[in-house]
Protein backbone atom coordinates (compact mmCIF):
# COMPACT_ATOMS: atom_id res chain seq x y z
CA UNK A 1 0.00 0.00 0.00
CA UNK A 2 0.95 3.43 -0.84
CA UNK A 3 -0.20 5.99 1.72
CA UNK A 4 -2.07 9.22 0.44
CA UNK A 5 1.06 11.80 0.50
CA UNK A 6 -1.33 14.41 1.56
CA UNK A 7 -1.55 13.02 4.54
CA UNK A 8 1.40 11.82 5.39
CA UNK A 9 2.96 15.53 5.24
CA UNK A 10 0.92 16.02 8.05
CA UNK A 11 1.03 13.27 10.40
CA UNK A 12 3.48 12.26 13.40
CA UNK A 13 4.50 9.46 14.91
CA UNK A 14 4.62 9.14 18.55
CA UNK A 15 5.91 6.56 20.43
CA UNK A 16 5.91 6.49 24.61
CA UNK A 17 8.97 4.76 25.83
CA UNK A 18 9.89 2.97 29.12
CA UNK A 19 12.85 0.51 28.90
CA UNK A 20 12.83 0.63 25.89
CA UNK A 21 16.08 0.73 24.29
CA UNK A 22 16.08 -3.31 23.16
CA UNK A 23 13.38 -2.72 20.37
CA UNK A 24 13.10 1.14 19.53
CA UNK A 25 15.43 1.34 16.94
CA UNK A 26 13.91 -1.24 15.30
CA UNK A 27 10.61 0.71 15.70
CA UNK A 28 12.07 3.38 14.76
CA UNK A 29 13.38 2.07 11.30
CA UNK A 30 9.66 0.44 10.66
CA UNK A 31 8.24 3.81 11.18
CA UNK A 32 10.85 5.97 8.78
CA UNK A 33 9.53 3.94 6.07
CA UNK A 34 6.17 6.33 6.20
CA UNK A 35 7.40 9.40 8.23
CA UNK A 36 10.37 11.65 8.57
CA UNK A 37 12.44 11.84 11.67
CA UNK A 38 11.35 15.37 12.35
CA UNK A 39 7.71 13.51 12.54
CA UNK A 40 8.86 11.28 14.78
CA UNK A 41 8.02 11.87 17.96
CA UNK A 42 9.48 9.20 21.19
CA UNK A 43 8.64 10.34 24.93
CA UNK A 44 10.90 8.64 27.21
CA UNK A 45 8.84 8.07 30.18
CA UNK A 46 11.41 7.71 33.03
CA UNK A 47 14.02 4.94 31.22
CA UNK A 48 16.26 3.90 33.73
CA UNK A 49 18.44 2.48 30.33
CA UNK A 50 19.72 4.31 27.05
CA UNK A 51 16.22 4.83 25.68
CA UNK A 52 16.67 8.65 24.93
CA UNK A 53 20.25 7.92 23.59
CA UNK A 54 18.90 5.59 21.12
CA UNK A 55 16.31 7.45 20.12
CA UNK A 56 18.93 10.35 19.87
CA UNK A 57 21.41 8.47 17.81
CA UNK A 58 18.28 8.36 15.26
CA UNK A 59 17.86 11.74 15.03
CA UNK A 60 14.25 12.00 15.85
CA UNK A 61 12.59 14.14 18.64
CA UNK A 62 13.36 12.94 22.21
CA UNK A 63 10.79 14.19 24.59
CA UNK A 64 11.68 13.03 28.22
CA UNK A 65 9.95 12.84 31.42
CA UNK A 66 11.96 12.61 35.00
CA UNK A 67 10.36 10.26 36.49
CA UNK A 68 8.14 8.39 35.48
CA UNK A 69 4.80 9.98 34.85
CA UNK A 70 2.88 7.08 32.85
CA UNK A 71 1.75 6.54 29.50
CA UNK A 72 -0.79 8.43 29.36
CA UNK A 73 0.92 11.55 30.46
CA UNK A 74 3.74 10.18 27.76
CA UNK A 75 1.00 10.40 25.04
CA UNK A 76 0.05 13.52 26.00
CA UNK A 77 3.33 15.14 26.32
CA UNK A 78 3.96 13.41 22.54
CA UNK A 79 0.60 14.48 21.01
CA UNK A 80 0.29 18.01 22.03
CA UNK A 81 3.95 18.21 21.08
CA UNK A 82 2.77 16.85 17.25
CA UNK A 83 -0.06 19.62 17.16
CA UNK A 84 2.60 22.18 17.79
CA UNK A 85 4.80 21.61 15.18
CA UNK A 86 1.58 20.82 12.63
CA UNK A 87 0.66 17.64 12.75
CA UNK A 88 -2.81 17.12 11.81
CA UNK A 89 -2.78 13.56 13.23
CA UNK A 90 -0.75 11.52 15.10
CA UNK A 91 0.14 7.71 14.96
CA UNK A 92 0.33 6.42 18.63
CA UNK A 93 2.34 2.88 18.66
CA UNK A 94 4.06 1.19 21.25
CA UNK A 95 8.32 1.55 21.93
CA UNK A 96 8.30 -3.07 22.11
CA UNK A 97 8.04 -3.82 18.61
CA UNK A 98 4.16 -5.69 18.94
CA UNK A 99 2.91 -3.27 16.83
CA UNK A 100 4.05 -3.35 13.31
CA UNK A 101 5.02 -0.40 11.62
CA UNK A 102 3.71 -1.07 8.11
CA UNK A 103 0.34 -0.60 9.47
CA UNK A 104 0.81 2.66 9.47
CA UNK A 105 0.00 2.25 5.73
CA UNK A 106 -3.48 0.88 6.89
CA UNK A 107 -4.15 3.54 8.59
CA UNK A 108 -3.84 6.51 6.82
CA UNK A 109 -5.59 4.55 3.59
CA UNK A 110 -8.57 4.30 5.94
CA UNK A 111 -8.03 7.67 6.68
CA UNK A 112 -8.40 8.45 3.23
CA UNK A 113 -11.14 6.38 3.23
CA UNK A 114 -13.35 7.91 6.11
CA UNK A 115 -11.60 11.30 7.32
CA UNK A 116 -12.17 9.96 10.70
CA UNK A 117 -11.17 11.70 14.01
CA UNK A 118 -9.98 8.46 15.43
CA UNK A 119 -8.75 5.23 13.60
CA UNK A 120 -8.28 2.36 16.49
CA UNK A 121 -6.06 -0.83 15.33
CA UNK A 122 -8.23 -4.00 15.66
CA UNK A 123 -6.24 -7.23 17.04
CA UNK A 124 -9.01 -9.26 17.41
CA UNK A 125 -10.11 -10.42 14.24
CA UNK A 126 -7.43 -12.91 14.20
CA UNK A 127 -6.75 -13.55 17.81
CA UNK A 128 -4.95 -16.94 17.05
CA UNK A 129 -1.54 -15.87 18.88
CA UNK A 130 -3.03 -13.67 21.28
CA UNK A 131 -2.98 -15.03 24.89
CA UNK A 132 -6.35 -16.35 25.88
CA UNK A 133 -6.77 -14.49 29.20
CA UNK A 134 -5.43 -11.06 27.54
CA UNK A 135 -8.52 -11.78 24.13
CA UNK A 136 -11.39 -12.46 26.55
CA UNK A 137 -9.98 -9.10 28.88
CA UNK A 138 -9.94 -6.83 25.54
CA UNK A 139 -13.39 -8.47 24.48
CA UNK A 140 -15.39 -7.56 27.99
CA UNK A 141 -13.35 -3.86 28.19
CA UNK A 142 -14.01 -2.96 24.62
CA UNK A 143 -17.94 -3.73 25.13
CA UNK A 144 -17.96 -1.46 28.04
CA UNK A 145 -16.06 1.37 26.31
CA UNK A 146 -18.33 1.12 23.76
CA UNK A 147 -21.17 1.54 25.73
CA UNK A 148 -19.95 4.27 27.36
CA UNK A 149 -18.63 6.06 24.71
CA UNK A 150 -21.87 5.37 22.45
CA UNK A 151 -20.25 3.55 19.36
CA UNK A 152 -18.82 0.56 18.82
CA UNK A 153 -15.20 -0.27 19.43
CA UNK A 154 -13.92 -3.57 18.73
CA UNK A 155 -10.33 -3.08 20.48
CA UNK A 156 -10.83 -0.46 22.93
CA UNK A 157 -7.41 -1.42 24.93
CA UNK A 158 -5.60 -1.17 20.95
CA UNK A 159 -2.82 1.86 21.89
CA UNK A 160 -1.89 1.55 18.24
CA UNK A 161 -3.87 4.49 16.98
CA UNK A 162 -4.46 7.63 14.29
CA UNK A 163 -5.57 10.61 16.25
CA UNK A 164 -6.91 14.27 15.41
CA UNK A 165 -4.55 16.18 17.40
CA UNK A 166 -6.85 19.16 17.40
CA UNK A 167 -9.51 16.71 18.66
CA UNK A 168 -7.38 15.54 21.55
CA UNK A 169 -6.04 18.58 22.57
CA UNK A 170 -9.99 19.63 23.33
CA UNK A 171 -10.99 16.56 25.20
CA UNK A 172 -9.08 17.36 28.34
CA UNK A 173 -8.36 13.67 29.19
CA UNK A 174 -7.25 13.51 32.87
CA UNK A 175 -5.99 9.89 33.36
CA UNK A 176 -1.97 9.75 33.38
CA UNK A 177 -2.00 5.98 33.13
CA UNK A 178 -2.90 2.92 30.92
CA UNK A 179 -6.56 3.74 31.55
CA UNK A 180 -6.14 7.17 29.30
CA UNK A 181 -6.40 5.59 26.22
CA UNK A 182 -9.77 4.00 27.48
CA UNK A 183 -10.81 7.79 28.85
CA UNK A 184 -9.98 9.18 25.25
CA UNK A 185 -12.65 7.17 23.70
CA UNK A 186 -15.11 7.66 26.18
CA UNK A 187 -14.66 11.44 26.21
CA UNK A 188 -14.07 11.61 22.29
CA UNK A 189 -17.76 9.45 21.50
CA UNK A 190 -19.53 11.31 23.78
CA UNK A 191 -18.30 14.54 21.77
CA UNK A 192 -19.23 12.83 18.40
CA UNK A 193 -16.38 12.40 17.21
CA UNK A 194 -16.19 9.85 13.93
CA UNK A 195 -14.34 6.57 15.77
CA UNK A 196 -13.53 4.05 12.70
CA UNK A 197 -11.11 1.09 13.20
CA UNK A 198 -9.02 -0.55 11.00
CA UNK A 199 -7.20 -4.31 11.30
CA UNK A 200 -3.97 -4.79 12.24
CA UNK A 201 -1.47 -7.12 13.27
CA UNK A 202 -0.06 -7.49 16.77
CA UNK A 203 4.01 -9.14 16.93
CA UNK A 204 4.07 -11.33 20.17
CA UNK A 205 7.44 -12.16 21.00
CA UNK A 206 9.79 -11.37 24.22
CA UNK A 207 8.88 -8.23 25.34
CA UNK A 208 7.87 -7.75 28.93
CA UNK A 209 4.70 -5.71 29.67
CA UNK A 210 4.72 -2.67 32.13
CA UNK A 211 1.12 -3.61 32.84
CA UNK A 212 0.03 -4.47 36.42
CA UNK A 213 -3.33 -6.44 35.86
CA UNK A 214 -3.98 -5.89 39.41
CA UNK A 215 -3.64 -2.28 39.25
CA UNK A 216 -4.29 -1.09 36.31
CA UNK A 217 -7.90 -2.68 36.10
CA UNK A 218 -8.92 -1.05 39.17
CA UNK A 219 -7.45 1.87 37.62
CA UNK A 220 -9.72 1.31 34.92
CA UNK A 221 -12.80 0.43 36.78
CA UNK A 222 -12.56 3.98 39.00
CA UNK A 223 -12.45 5.47 35.33
CA UNK A 224 -15.12 3.88 34.34
CA UNK A 225 -17.14 5.09 37.27
CA UNK A 226 -16.04 8.64 36.96
CA UNK A 227 -16.79 8.66 33.35
CA UNK A 228 -20.83 9.08 35.01
CA UNK A 229 -20.40 11.97 36.44
CA UNK A 230 -18.53 14.05 33.35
Amino acid sequence: MTPDPSIIDRTGAVIPAYNAERHLDGVITGVEKYLPASHIIVVDDGSADATAEVARARGVVVLVHDPNQGKGAALDTGIRHAGNIGCAYAITLDADGQHNPDDIARFIDRWSETGADIIVGNRLEDTRDMPTDRKYTNYFTSWVVSQLAGTKIPDSQNGYRMISTSLFASLGVKARRYEAESELLIRAGREGARIDSVPVETIYADEVSSINKARDTYRFFRMVVKSFFW
